[in-house]
């Protein structure tokens, strides 16, 4: 795996904490940015670096409280952060009662979100998620009534237990933040998030997403199971108290927009954009894959690791964000050849090509 010791193939900022040497990076934590910043550099610092500082501290609030009412899954946690400074979507997979709701409806109250949540059922229209014309008799007229879509956060509660004619109704909104209702684009409000779960296919009553669905998500994750000792702390925390009650707004929702316009200007350096195509390339030549990444694939890939660097304090992506995110964000984009196999499989397959994709130096 890539470290942290050779900076020079990334473009310098002088972000060293201790000391600095001039055109290279060694730390690069955005919370140095102005303040160490060397005029001898003939990379200027960016002119938003404070703003960035400190968003970045109320980002890591909200990661801190997450962490005390969703137990021993910082890696999740960290993750769905990462896809929402990204501005995507996240697909949370597992068996019922792990948390999935709790963590969504936990960064909604987090970040002052206006969040709905719909709960899908084989019945559920898609007038239910967007909304529909109504005839107002007094003045003969059809008013629209706007659904659920129309917010900062929607929460897709088992997303698979609705019908393939109500899942596509989140496409367009998903990949293009509107929606189209009777020949009428309306647009919708930026943050705009879409954090659905479903359980694992073949349990009753689900119907698998399309393959053209599962794209619009930038993450597929899953929960899995707490170990004993987070469970322990679990069961401690909540018999006598909902954590999750308990959480106030530490961030605003204009503040994560102009955070996520942030994760947009993060520097990438040729090198590393080659390592990245490298590693997707690998995924269309691979035997066992019947369907490699498509290059949206690759754009998503991108902007989540310029995510991830920005929750790390970067303004420069290095391979290790790339390694990081590669699983959440391509596993479900390719198809094996197996008819039986699992996204755990694609998982593995994408894991053994990060760990043999060579970075360029």
């Amino acid at each position: 795996m890539f470290t942290h010791g050779n900076e020079s193939q990334v473009p310098g900022r002088d972000l060293e904490q201790s000391g600095k040497t001039s055109g290279t990076s060694s730390g690069g934590s955005l919370g140095q940015l102005s303040d160490d910043y060397d005029s001898s550099s003939k990379t200027p610092s960016r002119p938003d670096a404070e703003f960035a500082k400190s968003r970045l501290e109320q980002i890591e609030s909200v990661r801190t409280q997450l962490q005390t009412v969703i137990r021993g899954k910082s890696d999740v946690i960290d993750s769905v952060l990462t896809c929402i400074l990204a501005e995507g979507s996240v697909l949370l997979e597992d068996v019922p009662g792990v948390g999935k709701t709790t963590l969504a409806k936990s960064i909604a109250a987090l970040i002052d979100l206006d969040f709905q949540r719909i709960q899908c059922t084989p019945d559920l229209l898609p007038s239910d998620i967007l909304g529909s014309a109504i005839f107002q008799p007094a003045s003969g007229e059809f008013h629209f009534r706007r659904g659920p879509i129309f917010c900062n956060l929607l929460i897709a509660d088992e997303i698979n237990r609705a019908s393939p004619r109500t899942q596509s109704a989140l496409l367009e909104a998903m990949a293009e933040s509107q929606v189209t209702i009777d020949s009428t684009l309306y647009r919708l409000e930026k943050p705009f998030v879409v954090i659905a779960t479903q359980n694992p296919s073949g349990f009753e009553g689900t119907y698998p997403l399309p393959e053209s669905q599962l794209d619009r998500f930038l993450f597929r994750l899953s929960m899995d199971y707490p170990d004993a000792e987070s469970e322990v702390e679990l069961l401690l925390d909540q018999a006598s108290r909902d954590p999750s009650a308990e959480l106030k707004p530490v961030m605003h929702r204009d503040e994560l927009a102009a955070l996520q316009h942030f994760v947009r200007q993060v520097t990438v350096d040729r090198k590393v954009v080659r390592y990245l195509v490298d590693l997707v390339s690998a995924t269309r030549q691979d035997s066992r894959l019947r369907v490699g990444c498509s290059p949206r694939g690759s754009k998503m890939l991108l902007r989540a690791a310029q995510a991830r660097a920005v929750l790390d304090q970067r303004d420069f992506v290095m391979p290790d964000d790339i390694q990081e995110v590669a699983v959440a964000v391509l596993a479900h984009r390719v198809s094996l050849r197996s008819v039986s196999s699992t996204w755990n499989d694609a998982a593995a397959i994408i894991d053994e090509l990060v760990r043999q994709t060579e970075v360029l130096v």
